[in-house]
């Protein structure tokens, strides 16, 4: 039983850890605390029901199903790209100088307006998701591991070092380390502040697009309200990790799902959501700089 719970936390973590990748992001170049990062999340998973209903009745995932999955991801990453692109340029941008607590109010605006928005554009009842994947998978040390269980731990894990190198290996890279350590040292030296700050955000909504594709896959139903929980968690886990860094977000979503998955299993499933909250509480009691908050080095 165990394994078999490490293995659902594995599950969970990854996700936790590649939406607490955008929030980790966004903190560590602008000090925001963007709650609307949830809700894109969300898009991204009602994304994923509609082109794959598109490939669907185009024929396309009868005739190749790898395929049509590989291009629902990769369209659902584009559109809630533009949705982050958009998103900072017209709700934070205009208040960059404002005082900390209007872009804060900003994105709970924001985040409301896309629940709502998805709310009567597709319904408030829960929405299916194919189930193009079999319930099958392998056995591993007694473990029972499903084949989309398998497909989140990788791609989570590739999504995370992939980000990790573009950070610490290449001049864009660079680029928003050197934004999120000083501002204006960076507009100085030539870089263009604004360009950084939006593709941060395409890049922390495209992780997060993936997570709801990934999600909506394993769970299959999903809802106009399923960001604002999972965009808590991961919060929670970015907290936990030390808001700010990478690397802290990784260990902080995995931590945090095999918390989670742990304690469902040998306590009770029924305060599962509120595990999250409990450790947000000791984190902050105990080190509020999160676990790699005083060492980490690199932001963003």
């Amino acid at each position: 039983m165990f394994f078999q719970q490490l293995v659902n936390g594995f599950t969970l973590g990854g996700v936790y850890a590649l939406i607490a990748l955008g929030y980790t992001m966004v903190y560590g170049i602008l000090g925001l605390i963007n709650f609307a990062h949830g809700e894109v999340y969300m898009i991204g998973a009602y994304l994923g029901i509609i082109f794959l209903a598109f490939f669907t009745a185009i024929g396309l995932t009868a005739a190749n199903f790898p395929l049509a999955f590989i291009l629902t991801i990769l369209l659902t990453v584009i559109f809630c790209s533009a949705y982050g692109f958009t998103m900072e340029k017209t709700a934070y941008r205009p208040l960059r100088h404002a005082p900390r607590l209007s872009p804060f109010i900003s994105a709970i605006g924001v985040s409301i307006f896309l629940q709502n928005y998805v709310m009567l554009t597709q319904g408030a009842t829960d929405k299916v998701f194919p189930d193009f994947f079999e319930a099958q998978g392998f056995k591993l040390m007694g473990a029972s591991i499903t084949y989309v269980q398998f497909l989140i731990i990788c791609v989570s894990i590739l999504l995370m070092f992939a980000l990790h190198l573009f950070v610490m290996r290449t001049k864009l890279g660079k680029a928003i380390r050197a934004v999120a350590q000083d501002k204006v040292m960076a507009s100085l030296v030539g870089i263009n502040m604004d360009w950084i700050i939006s593709i941060t955000f395409i890049i922390g909504s495209g992780l997060a697009a993936v997570a709801g594709v990934m999600v909506a896959t394993y769970y299959g139903l999903v809802n106009y309200s399923m960001g604002y929980i999972v965009g808590i968690k991961a919060f929670t886990a970015a907290v936990l990790g030390g808001i700010g860094s990478i690397p802290g977000a990784m260990v902080g979503g995995f931590i945090l799902g095999i918390v989670e998955s742990l304690s469902a299993g040998y306590i009770s499933s029924e305060y599962k959501d509120a595990y999250a909250f409990i450790l947000l509480i000791l984190i902050l009691l105990i080190k509020p700089s999160g676990l790699f908050g005083s060492s980490a080095g690199d932001k963003v």
